[in-house]
């Protein structure tokens, strides 16, 4: 994108965020909802295809851009970004890299839109931090697959319009072999959705299980067809490292908010007939988070030039993603800590942001498996003894 255009943008969503969505994160968090009038917002902006191709009607940002506005979409709940990420992260970045050119064209215009709400479906009970364990299965059945199984924890089930599904097609294939991925819209027989997951942050974004049985679609619902058949993992790793950088700007931008948080409480609140602020342990404190937020923002904006480049998107994904994620977890932590008994009250914006955070060193890949993957790819042979 060009830089003046790309600058207004970004403008466009600071302006978005800060005057529209900060004020009703309270709201969000209690109702567990994101109004209609704010996805309706992030449509007409764009936000939906914001790292889908332009010729399919999204705004084509590289990793390098994408990194800046997630900074921007970070600052408030991570409710927002939940809502239009997997159109385009996960769920839309499957077709863009697997899909067919039909399929690309049917379905990436409606999902970079947001007429269109996409779920990637690959973790099972039994398959989470090592999806290709996976057991949901399908096997053709004259011009049709058959889809049977489970998915746990999907994001935007109970609102999405498609499901990229992950399923076993040739059981006898090594682990991460043998898996295909799937469209099944919405409403398919066979398909149901359990109720939206009670969560401890992270309120507004909805997860939930996701069943199929004897689920089935026509052979064309094969992401990429016969070329994508047992190819379905690949497929979700790479979209996965995408999602590492992706998902690391956002940190880093809730650690911007959690730092300002902290500066304006400590700026404000007396004790003992001074500013907090004018203690030294206080501003240790704010002087560590600060400092953890650069070093989040530069580890980012580096990962994205190699994503960019091709230079690295395996160890560099891995080391931001396991980096932010307990970045942001320190800074939240000081945030409740510099705002005293009043970080632990309901309503307040570091008590939210707090339960948040904690999510993120769980989802895109565990914090102990960031490092079993970064040792692993600086090993090799050695790693397995």
């Amino acid at each position: 994108m060009d830089a003046a255009d790309f600058s207004a943008v970004l403008s466009e969503v600071r302006r978005f965020v800060r005057d529209r969505v900060v004020p009703l994160e309270a709201e969000i968090d209690e109702k567990d909802e994101m109004p209609a009038d704010i996805r309706e917002a992030a449509k007409k902006m764009g936000l939906f295809g914001f790292a889908l191709p332009e010729e399919y009607g999204g705004l084509g940002l590289s990793m390098l851009e994408e990194a800046q506005l997630m900074f921007e979409l970070g600052y408030t709940t991570p409710s927002l970004r939940s809502m239009f990420g997997t159109n385009n992260g996960i769920a839309g970045h499957v077709l863009m890299v697997g899909g067919t050119e039909e399929q690309k064209a049917h379905w990436l215009p409606r999902i970079a839109s947001g007429d269109v709400l996409a779920s990637f479906a690959l973790t099972e009970p039994e398959a989470g931090s090592d999806p290709s364990t996976l057991t949901t299965k399908a096997h053709l059945d004259g011009d049709e697959w058959v889809i049977n199984g489970a998915k746990r924890y999907i994001t935007n089930a109970p609102l999405a319009d498609v499901f990229m599904v992950f399923a076993r097609t040739d059981p006898d294939a090594p682990r991460t072999r043998g898996i295909s991925t799937f469209l099944v819209p919405a409403g398919t027989p066979g398909l149901t959705v359990a109720p939206k997951d009670h969560k401890m942050g992270q309120l507004g974004a909805w997860t939930a299980d996701v069943f199929f049985d004897d689920v089935r679609v026509p052979a064309s619902a094969l992401v990429g067809g016969d070329a994508g058949l047992n190819r379905g993992f690949g497929t979700a790793m790479g979209c996965i490292a995408h999602g590492r950088v992706h998902i690391s700007a956002l940190m880093v931008g809730m650690a911007e908010r959690l730092v300002d948080e902290s500066v304006g409480y400590a700026s404000t609140r007396k004790q003992s007939g001074k500013l907090i602020g004018s203690f030294q342990l206080v501003q240790g404190l704010i002087a560590d988070s600060q400092t953890d937020y650069y070093a989040g923002r530069a580890t980012v904006l580096e990962a994205a030039r190699a994503f960019d480049a091709g230079t690295d998107t395996k160890i560099g994904p891995s080391c931001t993603k396991y980096f932010a994620s307990e970045m942001v977890w320190r800074v939240a932590d000081r945030a409740v800590q510099v705002h005293g008994g009043a970080g632990y009250m309901r309503g307040v914006a570091v008590e939210r942001f707090y339960r948040d955070a904690r999510l993120f060193r769980i989802y895109e890949g565990t914090s102990q498996i960031q490092q079993v993957i970064i040792a692993k790819a600086l090993l090799g042979e050695a790693a397995r003894g």
